[in-house]
């Protein structure tokens, strides 16, 4: 959850770091922020599909989704 205007657009942004956080947190999973393919940070609400490598030649997929505070 993140604080956002009124057209879904982010005070700020979300950070491949945030996300690592979050899943350590939350799930007590641990993945490097490194391996979190995120090409620019995410600045609105939604959902989002990510890549995260895992290992070379081993990757998967993680849904994130942004919703308003």
């Amino acid at each position: 959850k993140a604080k956002a205007g009124e057209n879904g657009k982010l005070f700020g942004s979300i950070t491949s770091k945030e996300i690592a956080d979050k899943l350590k947190s939350e799930y007590n999973i641990e993945v490097d922020k490194r391996k979190i393919q995120l090409q620019d940070a995410l600045k609105s609400l939604g959902t989002f599909e990510l890549d995260v490598k895992l290992y070379p030649e081993v990757s998967a997929k993680l849904k994130v989704k942004i919703e308003q505070e």
